[in-house]
């Protein structure tokens, strides 16, 4: 009778410690509390399908009148933490198939650079990778890509910004219905150099002004409706 109260509670601890460890697994994988908030947030009200999906970093985040501004677009903002393209891809499942986007705009990529010291070699993979989940789960979604931008907090990484740029240019210009929008360019002056009133005082994020900025290049490129090809 002992033998058997102690194999069954044996079996429960192995049990409990086993289902421990995957929620452990699951809470402590980067990101994940804000990926559940966007699902509790769609349990409360989905959002239509067939919108377009913005993803990405905080950058993308913290665009937060996006929806707002481009509202007849039904934008659906994903944006989350300081994510890089790697939690990107790992979380497509979450953030862009549920809402069946029509089209898809991402931001990432710059704190690969920054946070993980990658070069722009591996960036280009990782967006590689990005690109192949995505099309994986949807097959013929369009996509455009917002190019790296220059934060002048980060000018240590330029010349692998401006690499990791060209070489995702160049890998976009073999796809099919994608967009290499270079927002970049249009955030320096003149001379080239960087526009420091553009950003916050991090120098990382952007004022209005920056978003400004990108909203005007990118509106001409997005679809108003399903069926109607990218440019």
């Amino acid at each position: 009778m002992r033998r058997r109260i102690f194999l069954k509670l044996a079996i429960f601890t192995a049990f409990a410690l086993t289902l421990t460890g995957n929620i452990y697994a699951q809470e402590s994988r980067p990101f994940w509390n804000e990926v559940q908030e966007f699902q509790h947030k769609d349990s409360l009200q989905m959002p239509r399908k067939h919108g377009i999906v913005f993803l990405g970093s905080s950058s993308i985040r913290k665009w937060v009148d996006a929806e707002k501004h481009f509202k007849k677009y039904n934008v659906i903002n994903r944006g989350f933490g300081g994510s890089t393209l790697l939690q990107a891809t790992e979380y497509v499942d979450y953030l862009l198939v549920p809402y069946a986007p029509r089209q898809v705009v991402i931001y990432s990529g710059e704190n690969d650079i920054a946070t993980d010291s990658v070069d722009a070699d591996e960036t280009l993979k990782r967006f590689q990778a990005l690109i192949t989940k995505i099309r994986s789960k949807l097959i013929d979604v369009p996509i455009v890509y917002l190019s790296i931008k220059q934060s002048p907090s980060r000018t240590g990484f330029t010349e692998v910004v401006l690499k990791s740029n060209s070489l995702i240019k160049d890998y976009l210009a073999t796809l099919p219905n994608t967009i290499f929008l270079d927002v970049n360019s249009k955030m320096l002056d003149a001379k080239g150099a960087l526009r420091p009133e553009l950003f916050e005082s991090d120098m990382l994020h952007m004022k209005p002004a920056g978003y400004a900025i990108w909203e005007k290049e990118l509106k001409p490129y997005l679809i108003k409706k399903s069926g109607q090809k990218t440019h």
